[in-house]
């Protein structure tokens, strides 16, 4: 079993005096498994498309360390985590980049990752509030929520909705995209927001809601990528094959009216619709998994995903907020002007979301008769 001298001291505080330390240690309790592959001296980092990712950047770490970069990529957050959960008892890669916040507890509770040894100092408060412990660090942030085409609606004479139940009504009929919670992390992001929103309202639950915008034929998409770049008509898809373009609101980022500005010269028609509540605070994050053969090289990825060097460009490339402290989006071509900032995000607990998100998603699939 080959780990550092900086984990294996950790995993000797985490275990309990009283045993010995063998073949396997146990951290909270968890068992550090033994690697599930051969070490031939490559760090495999499974993750999904992450713009940050690029050749550029992991040939720089190569470049630095010495240590060749395989990327398993799957297609969401939701796919990282099934394959973690599939290949348990023998993993295949050592790096996970890209859990978020709603995925973490799931990841944690199973056992999926093993300590690290990360330290940065001067990480955002907004980053480390929802999880701030020894198996997973935080490397993007940003807010979900529900971005519209405003062009879209002063055409057709449309108010901008002042209550989610608006999109309820018959003007909104088939003119929202959602990804689905179950395969996607922004979408389970903003299952948890409705949620909390409804909590603060006199009237209705999320619940119903969900089966209202059903009857108002919402349309359920498998993640991001499809509500946005397809169905969306406010944003960068009637560029890319296979768009369609028959909704005018679709769950985004606060920020993703910036990055379109950012991209087509201090230009966008999208904006975010701002209602108290409405919004959950997402943070991306990186850890080593659970049976890893390139623990050391693994370790070394995160220091690096961290270090100034890498994550202060995250705005630019990755499309999300750096998690260092004293870090905002860049003013170049209205990407700061035009990205909005919620005065009232989500308030869930790392113990809420580890408790109740399977109950959570066995009801939204009941509400919306989604599988």
């Amino acid at each position: 079993m080959k780990i550092s001298m900086a984990l294996m001291v950790l995993i000797l505080l985490a275990t309990p005096l009283s045993g010995c330390l063998e073949q396997d240690a146990v951290v909270d309790e968890c068992t550090v498994l033994p690697p599930g592959h051969d070490d031939d001296g490559t760090l495999r980092i499974l993750t999904y498309d992450i713009t940050a990712l690029s050749e550029q950047v992991t040939d720089e770490f190569t470049n630095q360390t010495g240590i060749p970069v395989e990327m398993i990529k799957v297609d969401d957050a939701g796919g990282i985590l099934d394959q973690m959960m599939l290949t348990k008892a023998a993993q295949q890669a050592d790096l996970m980049i890209g859990l978020d916040n709603t995925y973490l507890p799931t990841a944690i509770e199973n056992c999926l990752l093993q300590p690290h040894t990360t330290s940065a100092a001067n990480l955002s408060a907004s980053a480390s509030v929802f999880y701030d412990g020894p198996l997973a660090v935080p490397f993007d942030q940003g807010d979900v929520c529900l971005n519209y085409d405003e062009d879209a609606l002063s055409e057709a004479n449309m108010s901008v909705p002042t209550h989610l139940s608006n999109l309820t009504e018959e003007e909104w009929k088939g003119k929202v995209a959602f990804p689905s919670p179950v395969s996607s992390s922004p979408g389970r992001a903003f299952l948890i927001a409705s949620m909390e929103y409804f909590s603060h309202q006199s009237e209705g639950d999320a619940m119903a809601w969900w089966s209202a915008m059903i009857d108002n034929e919402a349309i359920i998409t498998s993640g991001w990528t499809e509500a946005y770049e397809t169905h969306y008509t406010g944003g960068y898809g009637e560029y890319t094959e296979g768009y369609i373009g028959d909704a005018w609101m679709t769950v985004s980022y606060c920020h993703s009216p910036g990055v379109e500005a950012y991209y087509s010269g201090n230009y966008t028609h999208s904006t975010s619709l701002m209602l108290d509540h409405a919004h959950f605070h997402q943070v991306e994050y990186t850890g080593i998994i659970n049976g890893a053969a390139q623990a050391e090289g693994a370790q070394l990825f995160m220091d690096y995903l961290l270090s100034e060097e890498i994550n202060v460009n995250m705005p630019e490339n990755n499309l999300m907020y750096s998690v260092l402290e004293g870090y905002d989006l860049p003013e170049t071509d209205g990407y700061r002007y035009h990205a909005d900032v919620p005065d009232v995000v989500t308030t869930m607990s790392y113990e809420e979301i580890n408790t109740n998100m399977d109950t959570w998603l066995e009801s939204w699939k009941s509400a919306t008769q989604q599988s």
